[in-house]
């Protein structure tokens, strides 16, 4: 809270009391290319003796702020507020002082409220956790973004989940001896997928790796499950993200245990994979553990059962396959819902699909024209099956392409 009792959210875990207001402090210099940022703050400053720092920072580096938050409490002071792009990673600095991380924009208003008093205030309180209020859910901007590099028909990534700064349990060191840490990463995410599966797999020892996958991806949030509006991509330039951000989208545990119908996968679909990408037999029987035979017209690449379609360069139109089983209500009729992407019709046959006790599993075409007359970049839609309880949704991604004239 500032003095004039404007108040501000930023990230923080600070677990100390609340400072009461103290005074807050900028160093404004007349010379713009040498304002000071937190990269600049030094434990010589006694200028910050007693008083609580605004900074800014352009850089990523997590390290940045965290010295600065060591060299304010060396030169005396008592808190640093630091603004940054909020794409770069708020992390947890040291916890037995306020270290406070706020956006640029706020950090602006608390700088314009400084130059606008002889004698500028602020009030620190102690961290609270916030649930599902305040923020949408966002894509880190370190996490991995498609499109595949290796295989472009393939849809990467497949799933997202919670890996910034996560509450884990760590080894005690010499720098930290508390067991505990916050972490962020691919290895924060992981484990929460990870566990997802093997619940999946405990609950339905019978599926396969491909059927948790399916399950996964396909009930997977792609709003924000507190307030639903659109899931944010960080970057340079915040976006709506899109499947080349989360591919199926943020992982939903209760959604997956019962996804009403999965895109399975045997052996052969994965033989037939390699097949497609170009492996030979001798390799795909090093693989396989058995002979394995590509025979000439095999299944497209574009006909691997996966729980998404990805295009990379239509031309015209196109025409694949997709299986889907049963795992829900023996007794289902499901319809189909298109959304397609931009400057596409997607057709998909048959539009409803009816199960029963002797019909687990059932295929159907989707064939996808373009109207594009120049080539693009990826547009999104998506095909989803709903029978008034479950929605199977797969992302399809799109990109026209014609041949360069140079």
């Amino acid at each position: 809270m500032l003095g004039n009792n404007q108040k501000f959210t930023g990230q923080s875990m600070y677990v100390g009391k609340d400072t009461g207001f103290i005074e807050l402090f900028y160093e404004d210099r007349d010379d713009l290319e040498e304002q000071r940022h937190c990269e600049d703050i030094t434990s010589n400053d006694t200028w910050v003796a007693g008083k609580v720092v605004l900074c800014f920072t352009l850089d990523a580096d997590e390290e940045i702020i965290k010295q600065a938050q060591a060299d304010v409490l060396k030169a005396g002071g008592l808190g640093l507020i630091a603004a940054k792009n909020k794409y770069k990673a708020l992390s947890p600095y040291y916890d037995y002082s306020p270290c406070i991380q706020v956006t640029y924009e706020t950090g602006t208003q608390i700088l314009n409220y400084i130059r606008s008093t002889s004698d500028p205030k602020v009030r620190l309180k102690p961290t609270k956790t916030y649930t599902g209020k305040y923020a949408s859910t966002y894509v880190a901007y370190f996490s991995s973004r498609g499109p595949n590099s290796l295989s472009p028909a393939v849809l990467k990534p497949d799933i997202a989940a919670p890996g910034v700064d996560i509450l884990a349990a760590y080894v005690p060191t010499r720098s930290n001896e508390r067991g505990y840490v916050f972490d962020s990463g691919t290895s924060m995410a992981a484990p929460h997928v990870a566990g997802i599966a093997a619940l999946l797999k405990s609950m339905h020892p019978n599926w396969s790796p491909a059927a948790i996958k399916s399950a996964l991806m396909t009930t997977a949030w792609t709003t924000d499950p507190y307030s639903g509006e659109p899931i944010f991509a960080m970057g340079d330039i915040p976006k709506i993200a899109d499947p080349f951000d989360y591919g199926g989208g943020v992982a939903n545990p209760n959604g997956a245990r019962n996804p009403g119908l999965v895109y399975d996968m045997g052996t052969q679909d994965y033989i037939n994979y390699l097949c497609a990408v170009g492996y030979n037999e001798t390799s795909i029987k090093q693989l396989a553990g058995k002979n394995s035979q590509c025979h000439s017209g095999s299944a497209s690449i574009l006909d691997i059962n996966f729980p998404s379609i990805t295009i990379p360069n239509l031309k015209g139109s196109v025409t694949l396959k997709r299986t889907v089983t049963n795992v829900g209500n023996p007794n289902s009729k499901y319809e189909v819902i298109i959304d397609p992407p931009q400057g596409t019709v997607v057709e998909v046959k048959p539009m409803y699909l009816l199960f029963n006790p002797k019909v687990r599993t059932m295929s159907y075409t989707v064939t996808i024209s373009t109207s594009h007359k120049i080539t693009t970049e990826y547009y999104f839609g998506s095909l989803t099956w709903v029978d008034g309880m479950h929605s199977v949704r797969i992302p399809i991604s799109v990109k026209t392409e014609f041949p360069n004239v140079w």
